[in-house]
């Protein structure tokens, strides 16, 4: 189905953030995206504060998108909403208003799944980035998932690889816990270990076999090590977070390098593309370009807005979707976990 002419509002209320865009086919027009600061008091994110703020922002970000888009809501050839993984009472939040607007305006429903949408955000033209050729292999990192997949088309996917225990974004969230740095620390253990030495202190990569990874035994080396240099030193943290955080940062940067090298060599794919709040940080994106001078990779690396949890990714899911006429109606249901 081709259509020169075709608008999608998107929607996207998985976690904390509340977010909207409006795509013409494949190009952003907005971009809104609503922040939840009452979780920080919490040290993470308080599901059911989540929902109420969603209910609270879900109206002014929408009505903020169409302006900032320039267009009405009668010119909408469809609304894409977020189905899963995700918090369910922030997700009923999005799915209910989407489908309620598709209903009232008389246009296709597209459910998307929140993890497809971080890999497919290649795909949205923007200028000055390039957009991946199929097969390629999608290494998406967040605070809820690590995964390597291998991408044959818009619509065929399959995991390679991923965590057995805790996602590498927990990991970075975590260890900034221990450091007493504040919610949500993992920028903030990035911004340090810019500063700081990343050979200063050693921690042990986890021999996990094959393509899956572990972080749970790295957060308890961390928590051990740091327990021991305080009772020798109460002011070691203090005095060695620079090293600290970069030496963390770089354990987990090679974590991730390493699998990487061993899906390129078990698939033969040499397109890499990141995605997911973790690949905001600077050090995996530092690796991932580099990778192409020292293993001759063609990498991706996402437009910083749309790594994050944003609407534009929802939204190029729902173009293509809407291209293959994959609809939903009114009984599509949330999931917090949703098959890939």
């Amino acid at each position: 189905m081709q259509n020169s002419e075709v608008f999608i509002l998107a929607i996207e209320s998985s976690c904390d953030d509340t977010a909207a865009a409006v795509l013409h086919n494949d190009k952003v027009l907005s971009n809104v995206v609503a922040n939840q600061l009452i979780h920080a008091q919490y040290g993470g994110v308080v599901p059911e504060l989540a929902s109420r703020a969603h209910q609270q922002n879900i109206v002014p970000v929408i009505d903020a998108a169409l302006r900032k888009a320039n267009i009405s809501k009668e010119q909408l050839s469809a609304i894409a909403f977020t189905q899963g993984p995700g918090l369910m009472g922030s997700l009923l939040v999005g799915s209910s208003f989407a489908k309620s607007m598709a209903l009232a305006l008389e246009i296709p429903l597209v459910s998307v799944n929140h993890m497809h949408a971080h890999i497919l955000a290649h795909f949205i033209d923007e200028e000055g980035f390039e957009k991946p050729s199929f097969p390629f292999l999608a290494l998406t990192i967040s605070g809820g998932h690590t995964q390597i997949v291998q991408v044959n088309n818009f619509f065929d996917m399959t995991i390679i690889g991923e965590t057995t225990d805790d996602a590498v974004g927990e990991a970075f969230d975590k260890s900034a816990k221990i450091l007493g740095l504040p919610y949500p620390g993992g920028p903030l253990v990035d911004k340090h270990a810019q500063l700081g030495n990343p050979k200063a202190f050693a921690f042990t990569k986890p021999k996990v076999p094959g393509l899956n990874f572990s972080f749970s035994g790295l957060k308890t080396a961390i928590l051990y090590f740091v327990q021991k240099k305080k009772l020798e030193n109460p002011d070691f943290i203090a005095e060695n977070i620079n090293d600290i955080c970069a030496s963390i940062q770089y354990t987990i940067v090679e974590i991730l390098m390493d699998k990487l090298k061993l899906a390129v060599k078990e698939t033969g794919i040499n397109q890499i593309a990141i995605g997911g709040g973790v690949s905001a940080n600077s050090g995996i994106r530092k690796a991932i370009k580099d990778s192409e001078q020292k293993y001759g990779w063609k990498t991706f690396v996402p437009k910083f807005e749309y790594t994050t949890d944003n609407a534009a990714m929802i939204g190029i899911v729902g173009y293509q979707k809407f291209l293959s006429q994959q609809f939903e109606t009114a009984a599509v249901v949330s999931k917090a976990r949703i098959q890939f």
